[in-house]
């Protein structure tokens, strides 16, 4: 009788949706803290450390549930996943916050983005400022699939390097 092998997109359903929560709360956090208009270093450090930490422990969690055993592609698979799912959830929130919890979030945004734009551009008119404004708010959207695809490439960079330090090949005897 052959051993059950562990399927790995259930690693990546539970360890995502665990990223998501993370992710979440950290949302929160910064919604509570009036941050969530900036998008500073140390936000996007700490977003990436949660994201790696959490590709890590899924992927050691798979290679143990697999008899000690990993193969890289194992580990891109459940890397990309936890990834996926965890971008799904965040930009679920991001979208409620946005929509939602606080409608007004684009103006409150390009208020606090104007000083600065106008400082790096003194030759800017207050109506380019509003046409750059207004173009911006028609192609809010965009910013859903591009954090999608990067999330799923930092998963698959994190899952490749997460599988390079974990990688164990089963006996070929």
């Amino acid at each position: 009788m052959e051993e059950q092998q562990p399927k790995t997109g259930k690693f990546a359903l539970n360890y995502g949706l665990l990223l998501g929560l993370i992710s979440v709360v950290f949302g929160v956090m910064l919604y509570t803290q009036k941050m969530h208009y900036e998008t500073n270093a140390a936000v996007v450090v700490i977003s990436i450390v949660i994201l790696a930490a959490i590709i890590f422990v899924a992927v050691n969690a798979f290679k143990k549930a697999n008899g000690g055993y990993l193969t890289i592609s194992e580990a891109l698979k459940v890397g990309v996943g936890v990834a996926l799912v965890g971008a799904i959830i965040t930009l679920l929130y991001q979208f409620v916050l946005t929509n939602f919890i606080e409608p007004d979030f684009m103006d409150k945004a390009m208020e606090l983005a104007k000083p600065k734009a106008m400082a790096q551009n003194p030759n800017m008119t207050e109506e380019q400022w509003e046409q750059g404004v207004e173009m911006q708010k028609g192609f809010a959207w965009i910013q859903y699939p591009v954090i999608l695809i990067m999330n799923t490439v930092l998963g698959l960079i994190l899952g490749l390097i997460t599988g390079l330090i974990l990688k164990k090949s089963k006996a070929e005897y």
